[in-house]
């Protein structure tokens, strides 16, 4: 079982916000495979169960606030039996340009406070990751405004084909593998 995780933050007020480009691919994966969110009652997270391309996976999306996903991940992959080579984490990133992909199957945590949380949690980072560019932040504006700010007008424009990427990305990990992911679309 894949356990594909989308960072992003709970509450309306965050839904349409550059740090939530994790849970707004997790609602493409959903929605193309007639997946339903529920809030779990065991675990700070809204969870779908299902299959994604080849792969039965669980869709979570922690509801713990960015900096501390890991709290929400960790109790899950315990009661399910999972490992951190059946995680793959999908989460924006201001080092790539707007709509650049990045797959991986391992690596830092490279400033991200949300993969930073994850890795903390799992104890490594040798968990996959998919990384989805939203730009860099303009100058002299602080981080936090710029990733918890909303989509520019013209990324709005972008944004539809920009998710459907990374889900599609997503769905090639798990049909695939991670490695040859990697081949394929970095």
């Amino acid at each position: 079982m894949k356990f594909i995780v989308g960072l992003g933050n709970p509450g309306r007020k965050y839904e349409m916000t550059r740090h939530n480009v994790g849970f707004l691919v997790l609602d493409e994966l959903a929605t193309r495979n007639d997946l339903s969110f529920r809030r779990s009652f065991r675990f700070p997270a809204r969870m779908a169960k299902g299959r994604v391309g080849s792969e039965s996976a669980r869709l979570i999306k922690p509801q713990t606030f960015m900096n501390r996903s890991g709290q929400a991940i960790w109790p899950i992959l315990q009661k399910e039996g999972g490992s951190m080579k059946d995680v793959l984490v999908v989460f924006d990133d201001t080092a790539l340009a707007w709509g650049q992909l990045r797959i991986r199957a391992k690596g830092s945590a490279g400033g991200h406070n949300g993969v930073k949380s994850v890795m903390n949690a799992l104890g490594d980072g040798a968990f996959g990751r998919i990384r989805v560019g939203i730009g860099a932040k303009p100058d002299k504006m602080p981080l936090s405004n710029y990733v918890l700010g909303s989509f520019s007008t013209t990324e709005r424009q972008d944004l539809k084909d920009v998710v459907q990427r990374a889900a599609d990305a997503v769905e090639k990990v798990c049909n695939d593998g991670i490695e040859r992911a990697m081949n394929d679309l970095n």
